[in-house]
C-alpha cells in the first residue's frame, strides 16, 4: 500500500467508521447482545467511542447526542421500534464473557 497522508487517513477511517453506521442501521436485526457476544462491541460502544474521541478534542457530546448519531434516531425510539427479546442463551453468553467493550 501506498503512503497515506493523515488527511487521507483521517478520511479513509471517517468513510469506514460511517459506513459501519449505515451497515448497522440498515441490520436492525442484529441485537447489541448478539454483537456483544460475537464481536465484543455494540453500537454502544461506538458511540461512547464517538463521544470519547468529541471530547477529547474539546468537543461535549452528551451521551444521548452520541446514540442518536449511531442509532440514526433517538435511542429510546430505536428500542422500541428493533430491540427484541434476547435469543436463549444470548444473556448466559454475554454473562460468561462480560462483553469486551461494557
Amino acid at each position: 500500500m501506498s503512503e497515506l497522508s493523515e488527511e487521507q487517513r483521517i478520511a479513509f477511517e471517517a468513510a469506514a467508521f460511517r459506513r459501519l453506521i449505515d451497515h448497522l442501521g440498515q441490520r436492525t436485526d442484529v441485537q447489541n447482545i448478539d454483537l456483544m457476544n460475537l464481536a465484543g462491541f455494540c453500537r454502544n460502544c461506538l458511540s461512547n467511542w464517538y463521544r470519547e474521541a468529541a471530547e477529547a478534542a474539546g468537543v461535549e457530546v452528551s451521551k444521548d447526542d452520541a446514540r442518536e448519531h449511531v442509532y440514526g434516531m433517538p435511542y429510546d425510539e430505536w428500542r422500541r421500534l428493533h430491540q427484541r427479546e434476547a435469543a436463549p442463551g444470548a444473556i448466559e453468553a454475554f454473562q460468561a464473557g462480560q462483553g469486551a467493550g461494557h
